[in-house]
């Protein structure tokens, strides 16, 4: 690649990804986040929630003729307080969604993980250490809604480092091989002249 393009494409991916900590001569080739399902899955599970508490709060309050002013306003404190755990919990859901991403420059693979906010992790793979890079789709759902697992197998100690309901599309899965074989050519290049 043209080093004047290299260098553009450099500083574009450092204004777009900011907490990535790229070398002088990288950037980002693709930015991965997990399959939109799983957001439709955390808005329609926070919708139910919110159905589920408000009918039962209607059936309680229509069904009891004999309710006071304390018991009513204890009933709307506790619908408040249940409307707002369900808020939390959908918002909880969509952190952890968005810190869930995969980037994959022109020298290594960034994998960042989160399972909590407290569990968190990031792995930096050159792209010469890997293996093999796989997608596949288990079960009709997977195929239904185009997902699967995507999977980064490494030389030596052959880790697998799996990005799990991904959306990536073939076409982009043989550009991330094309770049992995790429960087082991220049890895034997660059050994070769040592």
């Amino acid at each position: 690649m043209d080093e004047g393009l290299a260098k553009i494409r450099h500083e574009r991916s450092k204004k777009d990804f900011p907490f990535l900590k790229l070398d002088d001569d990288e950037y980002v080739e693709f930015a991965f986040t997990r399959a939109k399902v799983c957001l439709a899955l955390i808005f329609g599970g926070v919708a139910a929630g919110l159905i589920f508490v408000l009918f039962a709060f209607l059936l309680v309050v229509l069904g009891q003729s004999t309710i006071d002013d304390m018991g009513r306003n204890f009933m709307y404190i506790l619908l408040f307080t249940l409307v707002m755990v369900a808020i939390a919990i959908g918002l909880f859901a969509l952190m952890v969604y968005r810190g869930n991403r995969l980037f994959i420059t022109n020298k290594h693979a960034i994998q960042m993980v989160m399972k909590s906010p407290m569990a968190t992790s990031i792995n930096v793979i050159d792209l010469s250490s890997i293996e093999d890079a796989s997608f596949s789709q288990n079960g009709i759902w997977q195929k239904l809604f185009n997902f699967g697992t995507f999977r980064l197998s490494t030389v030596g100690d052959e880790t697998t480092y799996t990005f799990e309901y991904s959306d990536i599309k073939p076409n982009e899965l043989k550009e991330v091989s094309d770049l992995i074989t790429d960087a082991k050519k220049k890895a034997l290049r660059k050994k070769s002249e040592d």
